[in-house]
């Protein structure tokens, strides 16, 4: 397992934070050594819980020019029809997976291919399960395209996650399950596909990025 580079300055802050914290805490109430050491163990766990936001897992990636895999880790919410109103301006089957604070939060390339759009979209905060997340939470919107089928994904900012990153430009050439971004501290990230598209997955249901097969084009 190793550390994302996203996460290098938020845990070095973190730990100069609890640092500073245990340090005073032990100079002011060093008579007090029980309490030393329970603020020193909730300061480790709590340390420990920033460093896993930022995990990147060793994984054996699916790939396939047929295949659409996941962008992310999380839970499947959201698999409907609806109208998408920012790049294909029809109807899509969009399939929607929720990031929770323990999911791993790198998002990846759903498909290979020509990266169309990359669009930022400053917002509100609204919680990532909220039906209007989609539309009016901070986003980043990027449509990658081949020669199955066009496809947007969008990363989405939830309550706790206040940063969006994304490396893609319009124009890129872009290979299935390369980094495309990261969200901090959990949210939720969407897909718009073909209508007609075959869906491998159901409600519920818990998947991998990069290695979940969302969707058959």
């Amino acid at each position: 397992m190793k550390i994302h580079r996203e996460g290098f300055a938020t845990i070095s802050l973190v730990f100069l934070v609890l640092a500073l914290i245990n340090g005073a805490v032990c100079y002011w109430f060093g008579e007090m050594p029980g309490l030393c050491w329970t603020v020193a163990i909730i300061s480790l766990v709590f340390f420990l819980f920033i460093v896993s936001f930022f995990r990147i897992p060793a994984r054996q990636f699916t790939t396939g020019d047929s295949l659409v895999t996941s962008p992310c880790d999380g839970k499947v919410v959201v698999i409907e029809e609806v109208y998408e109103p920012e790049y294909f301006k029809d109807i899509r089957l969009q399939v929607s997976i929720f990031m929770s604070p323990a999911n791993v939060h790198v998002n990846r390339n759903p498909i290979g291919g020509q990266v169309k759009l990359s669009q930022y979209h400053p917002g509100k905060y609204l919680v990532a399960w909220h039906p209007k997340s989609s539309t009016e939470n901070e986003r980043y919107s990027v449509v990658i395209g081949n020669a199955k089928a066009d496809i947007l994904v969008r990363q989405i900012a939830g309550a706790l996650a206040r940063r969006i990153v994304n490396y893609l430009k319009p124009g890129m050439e872009v290979k299935q399950n390369e980094e495309m971004g990261f969200i901090k501290f959990g949210s939720r990230v969407d897909l718009y596909l073909p209508i007609g598209t075959e869906v491998a997955v159901q409600l519920e249901e818990v998947v991998k990025g990069g290695v979940s097969v969302i969707a058959k084009l």
